[in-house]
Formats: C-alpha cells, structure tokens, sequence
C-alpha cells in the first residue's frame, strides 16, 4: 500500500529540482494552474473534484494524492469524493475502477483523522 503523505512529500522535492532545472517552463505551468483553479462560475472544491476525476481517468497516481488532498483542504466530504470516483469510473471504464481504489486510499490515508492518529 502506498503511503500517500511521505510519496506527495517526495514528489514535491522533485517537483522544486525540477522548477530550479525547468524554471520558465514550471513558471508558466504554475501560472496555468493557478488561472485554472481560480474559483469564478465553479468553486475551488467542486475544481479539485473534477482535477480528480480526470486524475482517476487519465491514471495519473501522483496527481490523485494531490488532488485528493487539495479537495480534503477544500472541505470536500468522503461522498463527494466517491460520487466523483463513481463519475471518473463511468468515464473511463475498467482501467479508472483500479486507479479509483488509488484514490479511496490517498483520501482515506490523508483525511484529517488518518493525519492524528499517525503521529
């Protein structure tokens, strides 16, 4: 089972390498998330939702573990978090079913609850 605190914390060192090796480009990456992430006719919850669900259909493990956790900081519930799960199955078929346990397991890792009873 993959602890998704520690692997968010090491893919975050690489991803400040990468910003040092890169930093026009990560620069302009992070300026298009940010402007993509920008609340206006959708909020920041419901935005981080979707980014997970695209991350479940797409199969991207990393971006599941931030996802989830940027949905869990924007208040986003256990059911809100299965009901896009449940979307991004329709979505992507079969493949999305097993990265959809990926992603139960990162909430159910990285929910406030999991953080205080693993200190």
């Amino acid at each position: 089972m993959k602890q998704w605190s520690t692997h968010l914390d090491e893919i975050k060192a690489l991803m400040r390498t990468l910003r040092g090796d890169t930093p026009n480009v990560m620069k302009a990456f992070s300026g298009l998330a940010q402007a993509a992430s920008t609340p206006a006719a959708l909020d920041a919850k419901a935005k981080e939702l979707i980014a997970l669900g695209i991350s479940v259909a797409i199969r991207c493990d990393d971006c599941i573990g931030f996802h989830v956790k940027a949905a869990l900081d924007h208040g986003a519930s256990r059911e809100e978090i299965v009901e896009t799960l449940g979307m991004a199955i329709y979505m992507g078929a079969g493949p999305s079913v097993m990265y959809a346990t990926h992603a139960l397991e990162a909430y159910e890792q990285l929910k406030p609850e999991a953080a205080s009873t693993a200190a």
